[in-house]
């Protein structure tokens, strides 16, 4: 199998590089430059019609798109360690966890991208800069929220195991960062996880 891929700062390749770093599973990579705009050339589109990364093509051809998607078809060929958790309670904590990070932080993350910053006019030249501008401020509140959520001491985001949740929250914070969202110092217990999450060798992948 093959797994589509660019280089940081894209945060979603990051998801399963960090995943399978993680599982320790070894996949080839193949690399799609987003900055040259491969990932839109007909041949891409051909495995993925909505032109993202990444995608995981298998030996037979089968293709799957979406981070989380592909992570969980790893984590059912290799189980152990268990990153959606084990019991039903786990698992069930841990995809809350993923959605609210995906809801609450990617979802006005990226519409910051697409609409406030300069690097991605080219692409998008009727940026709505207002509107892109706001989502800033609910960046802001949605990480004080987080840092009320981890104020209970737990490890980390889905309890006291390191699950996909905490994959899917700190690509989001460090794709933040380099849209110039970082957290604010104030927030002790946010800052206090993201150190945890990121001295993991899996981080840097």
């Amino acid at each position: 199998m093959k797994l589509y891929d660019d280089k940081n700062p894209a945060p979603n390749p990051r998801k399963v590089r960090i995943f399978l770093a993680e599982k320790g599973m070894d996949v080839e990579r193949v690399r799609v430059a987003i900055l040259k705009r491969e990932h839109k050339a007909p041949a891409f589109l051909k495995k993925n019609s909505l032109g993202q990364l990444p995608v995981l093509e298998l030996d037979d051809g089968t293709i799957i798109a979406e981070s989380v998607a592909i992570c969980r078809y790893f984590e059912a060929l290799q189980p152990q360690p268990a990153l959606f958790g084990e019991t039903p309670l786990e698992q069930a904590l841990v995809e809350m966890w993923i959605r609210r990070a995906e809801f609450r932080l990617w979802g006005p993350m990226g519409q910051v991208w697409i609409n406030a910053d300069p690097r991605t006019a080219v692409v998008n030249p009727n940026q709505f800069k207002d509107y892109g501008e706001h989502q800033k401020t609910i960046v802001a509140r949605n990480m004080t929220w987080l840092d009320r959520e981890l104020s209970d001491d737990r490890e980390f985001l889905a309890g006291s195991r390191y699950s996909m949740a905490d994959i899917v929250l700190l690509c989001g914070i460090d794709f933040c960062s380099f849209i110039g969202l970082d957290i604010p110092r104030e927030l002790e217990h946010l800052r206090a996880w993201y150190a945890r999450v990121s001295a993991r060798p899996s981080a840097a992948a």
